[in-house]
């Protein structure tokens, strides 16, 4: 399971190579932000119910990519531009938050 999480974090930079200055954009900082917040849903939602990290992760990273694609579907649907890098931001912040969670959260105690 490592590994599959460490193939999606190459796959992620490989795709943000050349992208340094994407959130710079503030049409790329909003999706950024609601990258974030979807992340932390999918993370959260996931952790509560199976109570794996590595799990939560992939789930989260998946919902703000969904949230992203979700958006941009619509945006084209209603007449406007696909844009593969409003899906980069959001995925971004994504990445941001489900790598962020962890950090602050407790350690089981593994005597029980």
């Amino acid at each position: 399971m490592k590994n599959l999480i460490h193939s999606i974090i190459f796959m992620f930079g490989l795709s943000m190579s050349g992208q340094s200055f994407i959130l710079q954009e503030h049409d790329k900082q909003l999706h950024f932000a609601a990258g974030t917040l979807a992340g932390a849903f999918g993370y959260t939602w996931s952790y509560q119910k199976h109570h794996n990290k590595t799990k939560a992760i992939i789930t989260g990273i998946c919902t703000s990519l969904l949230v992203g694609t979700a958006k941009e579907a619509y945006d084209n649907f209603q007449g406007g531009i696909f844009d593969e890098r409003d899906i980069l931001a959001t995925g971004m912040g994504g990445v941001f938050i489900t790598f962020t969670i962890p950090l602050f959260q407790k350690k089981k105690n593994k005597q029980q």
